[in-house]
């Protein structure tokens, strides 16, 4: 039953950013950050997993000379925290 469970998305820090993006779709840095509590470095490792998982795009840009990053879930991120989601309500039940 709890094989279903994702390691990868039942961390708390990406769980939460996955909870974010599925809502927003895309947040900015330091919105994720602010929302979630993480430090910098934690958030920017999480998301730098996540990426790599192809749950998130990343996306580096400039706003007024300020380095911007933005996260967008993808479809399949979208699909793995359905999935996960379902494997919690199965435990419920």
């Amino acid at each position: 039953m709890t094989e279903d469970l994702e390691a990868l998305i039942h961390s708390p820090l990406r769980l939460a950013i996955m909870s974010i993006l599925i809502g927003a779709k895309e947040a900015e840095f330091n919105f994720l950050k602010e929302k979630t509590g993480a430090t910098s470095g934690n958030l920017s490792v999480q998301i730098h997993k996540l990426g790599d998982a192809g749950y998130l795009e990343v996306e580096k840009s400039f706003r007024n000379n300020f380095p911007l990053t933005t996260c967008r879930i993808t479809q399949k991120g979208i699909a793995a925290f359905e999935k996960y989601v379902k494997a919690i309500r199965k435990i419920i039940e």
